[in-house]
């Protein structure tokens, strides 16, 4: 497990997406997600639907299902599946501004999103059918809660995937030291986990690990994009010239990280896996 050298809570994890609001809504859109460009032909727009599709299809979506997100941003992949495949999906987010423009963003689609940590959810029991998180467990504080917690909510049968930035298991020291370590500290991740060690949350909280799908060479364009669009709105929106420049700006660092991260990538420092879990038919555990 990376951890960041300064310990990151909710608390600043929930202060950065509400100060960068404005530039994650601008420069990657209202899923806030990698994109996953499964022919190499798929526009940004569609490279991203793409991968909440490709979660959708790893649950095993049925009409009328209820469906949690897991850290679901301006719950565009909420009504995306809500819509596609019928289902009642919640969505939980810690971010007052995500949830404030997600409401602006309603659509009618059986989709609500929640101002609400995962960690401390208070839900009922068995309350789901299935549940995802999409780049959303890096933020958790208490990983093993996150798995815990998604175990005790789902029925018994029910399916969990999860989509994971992930550090190589042997990283070089300078990997860590430049990249990783950084990343972590400037993105407000209080720990990047390997495969190994969600595969070990997983199962610890009583999932059984039916797939795990290393996708990196299919979602690493999305930091391409990402960077060129930002160097473009250097050019043609002064603020962000200014927001860069604002002392007071706490995370205005993070526009160091997009650069942080395509080198991860190339390096092969980082990873993105899909995890698709279930829960036991026979689990009477709540």
């Amino acid at each position: 497990m990376i951890t960041p050298n300064i310990a990151q809570t909710s608390a600043a994890v929930a202060l950065h997406y509400d100060e960068l609001d404005e530039f994650y809504r601008d420069i990657w859109g209202g899923h806030v997600h990698h994109g996953y460009w499964a022919t190499g032909r798929e526009r940004p727009a569609e490279a991203v639907e793409a991968l909440s599709l490709l979660v959708a299809a790893r649950l095993g979506l049925q009409a009328g299902q209820q469906v949690a997100d897991i850290g679901c941003g301006y719950g565009a992949s909420a009504r995306l599946l809500a819509a596609r495949e019928r289902v009642n999906v919640t969505g939980f987010t810690i971010s007052a501004a995500q949830a404030l423009a997600a409401a602006s963003m309603a659509d009618g689609s059986n989709a609500r999103i929640l101002v609400r940590d995962w960690l401390e959810n208070g839900l009922a029991a068995a309350s789901f059918d299935a549940a995802y998180a999409i780049e959303s467990s890096e933020h958790m504080p208490d990983k093993q809660l996150f798995f815990d917690e998604a175990f005790r909510v789902l029925r018994p049968g029910g399916r969990l995937a999860v989509c994971a930035w992930l550090a190589a298991d042997r990283p070089k020291p300078w990997e860590v030291k430049h990249l990783l370590e950084p990343i972590c500290r400037e993105g407000r991740l209080p720990g990047m986990g390997t495969e190994g060690d969600y595969r070990d949350f997983a199962t610890r909280a009583g999932f059984a690990v039916t797939q795990v799908e290393d996708i990196s060479a299919q979602v690493s364009r999305t930091w391409w994009i990402c960077a060129w669009r930002f160097l473009g709105r250097l050019v043609t929106r002064p603020h962000y010239v200014k927001f860069l420049f604002n002392r007071g700006a706490t995370n205005r660092i993070f526009a160091l990280t997009l650069f942080r991260l395509l080198l991860a990538y190339r390096t092969k420092a980082m990873r993105y896996c899909v995890f698709t879990l279930q829960k036991p038919e026979s689990s009477r555990l709540s």
